[in-house]
């Protein structure tokens, strides 16, 4: 169960990432608002999941899950580039993500 929270906790960092990015300094109401709830439901799920998973490998998957959705996120929608490079390091930081899931004891 930790480790499903911790996914969407991951998920919901990605989100608020985005929503701060189109608050535009926290001056447009709902995208602020989007970063609010987001934020809060992303430190709650890695807080919850902290509680039985060891800090470090929980901090990682939570950080390498919302870097990966934050960057593949600008790249579809044209925000970043994306070229061949950048895919196979995002590839490596997700295989980190799940190696992490596999050693996991």
């Amino acid at each position: 169960m930790s480790w499903l929270i911790l996914v969407c906790a991951g998920v919901a960092e990605a989100v608020w990432a985005v929503a701060l990015g189109r608050s535009d300094g926290l001056t447009r109401l709902l995208p602020s608002a989007v970063f609010v709830v987001a934020l809060l439901m992303s430190m709650a799920g890695l807080a919850f999941a902290m509680r039985s998973l060891p800090t470090g490998t929980a901090y990682a998957v939570w950080v390498g899950i919302g870097a990966s959705l934050t960057v593949g996120y600008g790249m579809l929608t044209g925000a970043e580039s994306s070229s061949l490079w950048r895919v196979l390091f995002l590839a490596m930081i997700i295989g980190g993500v799940i190696g992490l899931k596999a050693v996991d004891s």
